[in-house]
């Protein structure tokens, strides 16, 4: 009998915001479940830390860089294949909950999966949720959205009205609608929630339920940091934030974390209320993290490649896993979608770089890559393309214009001992991560490690060259006839 798979994704959870990777502080106790029947692995990264390109990426198994997936926009085309068109292919019912967009183009997500949206027909995609509430281009709307709060310029909203239908309450009602429905196929339920993406509002019990005494604040990096992190601060007037400013946005996003955990236990819940659990792995994780105050920041970045944006949790649980463990094996996102299709017995019908750690699931200790690699940015004549977003992204827009060497490509290999990150318009950064777990410490000025660097460099090289690009397949029926002969 083939296994079906619950696949919930986060969006902007940081991994060190979970009590199950030492988070002492925020509750979790649905996510620790999951965690105890199954693996935590406490070394995976995402490909991009932004939505879509990281979306783009894993569901694919191409890096953004491949086929040029490093906007918001340029999502799966209808015709191209992917990991959950394999699922379907294959016999499959996929179930795309929701209509979250920032994955696929018009028509892709009809030819890549075998249901999509709402139980309620009349919801649409996100802009059901937020008409009227965020994004705003008006001028006089957006001066009396800073004036509602004075932190509204750090995405932060503060109090929620709990009578409003939220994005994952609704994909939570949706998914509970289609496990009532009989099953006469083996079926993936792919559920990408919203939380704990800014707006960083949330509803009561959550909104109080951290005593923000009781939070850390931000990390602060050493040495040379890039310079959009001080455009960025000096922009929003986040350089005039107390620590009590960061320490209240943080813990109305650990609210919000613990929202997230109980939508999780719903829907676990809906399994195991139609017995449906027997068959069933449980996969979650992230798309990437938040900056949430350190450095000075909050949010993401195009070409952010901190540890707190690409670091992102991700969980395993079913049958024959080893239970209650943590997995320390070095992961990409691109891994997650071959591993699970390795479990059903499937192999993937395109080229792509995934690469299965499914025998990490029976046995945790093994090693898994001896590299990761994430990336991000634009070349500075790709200003055509930079992004010119709404309130209140809008800020973030015009950073990126006036300088768009701010937003310059990166590229950076993770491995076991050492991040290094090559930034094509400004310094590039050192981290020592068995001293310096968080790479707060930028060490690419000192001269000892320059062998170190030296060998980062070519592995980086190495791997930039093989994954370059990748040439589609011709038609399975056509064929290229040459004519040799002379006119």
């Amino acid at each position: 009998m083939k296994p079906n798979f619950v696949i919930i994704v986060a969006d902007q959870l940081r991994v060190d915001a979970l009590s199950v990777f030492g988070n002492p502080l925020v509750k979790t106790p649905h996510i620790d479940a999951l965690a105890k029947q199954g693996i935590a692995f406490s070394e995976a990264f995402t490909q991009h830390s932004v939505c879509s390109p990281s979306r783009v990426s894993f569901i694919t198994g191409h890096y953004p860089h491949v086929h040029g997936n490093r906007t918001l926009v340029n999502l799966i085309k209808p015709d191209q294949a992917n990991f959950l068109k394999d699922f379907k292919e294959h016999g499959y019912d996929v179930v795309h909950i929701g209509e979250r967009g920032h994955t696929f183009e018009p028509q892709a997500t009809e030819q890549s999966v075998t249901y999509h949206g709402f139980s309620d027909p009349a919801l649409g995609d996100l802009r059901s949720f937020f008409k009227g509430t965020i994004f705003k281009t008006d001028p006089d709307e957006v001066q009396q959205a800073i004036k509602k709060h004075p932190l509204s310029r750090a995405f932060y909203h503060g109090r929620k009205d709990n009578t409003d239908l939220t994005f994952d309450a609704a994909c939570v009602e949706t998914v509970q609608h289609w496990l009532s429905k009989p099953k006469d196929k083996p079926w993936v339920l792919y559920v990408p929630l919203f939380d704990p993406h800014p707006p960083f509002d949330v509803e009561e019990p959550w909104f109080s339920m951290y005593d923000r005494n009781k939070i850390e604040s931000p990390r602060q990096g050493q040495g040379y940091q890039p310079k959009y992190l001080e455009a960025l601060r000096q922009t929003h007037g986040w350089d005039q934030y107390s620590d009590a400013d960061w320490k209240e946005i943080k813990a109305v996003y650990y609210g919000m974390v613990s929202r997230f955990d109980d939508h999780v236990g719903k829907i676990r819940q809906g399994i195991l209320d139609h017995q449906l659990d027997e068959n069933t792995y449980f996969v979650l994780f992230s798309d990437h993290g938040e900056y949430l105050g350190d450095y000075g920041v909050v949010e993401k970045w195009p070409s952010g490649v901190h540890e707190c944006l690409t670091r992102t949790p991700l969980i395993i649980s079913g049958k024959n896993i080893q239970q209650g463990k943590i997995s320390d094996a070095l992961i990409e996102l691109i891994d997650v979608f071959p591993t699970l299709l390795d479990l059903a017995g499937i192999q993937s019908q395109h080229r792509h770089y995934g690469k299965s750690f499914k025998a990490l699931l029976s046995s945790p200790q093994l090693e898994h890559r001896q590299a990761v690699f994430s990336e991000g940015g634009f070349n500075a004549n790709e200003k055509d393309i930079l992004e010119d977003p709404p309130f209140p992204y809008d800020l973030k827009g015009k950073v990126q214009h006036i300088n768009p060497e701010l937003v310059g490509k990166v590229e950076c290999i993770r491995t076991r001992e050492w991040t290094y990150v090559w930034r094509l318009y400004e310094q590039h950064e050192l981290y020592d991560r068995q001293q310096d777990p968080y790479e707060t410490i930028n060490l690419i000025d000192q001269q000892q490690y320059k062998p170190i660097i030296e060998k980062l460099q070519r592995e980086l090289l190495h791997w930039l060259i093989y994954t370059a690009d990748e040439v589609s397949p011709l038609p399975k029926k056509s064929s290229i006839q040459v004519n040799l002969e002379r006119p």
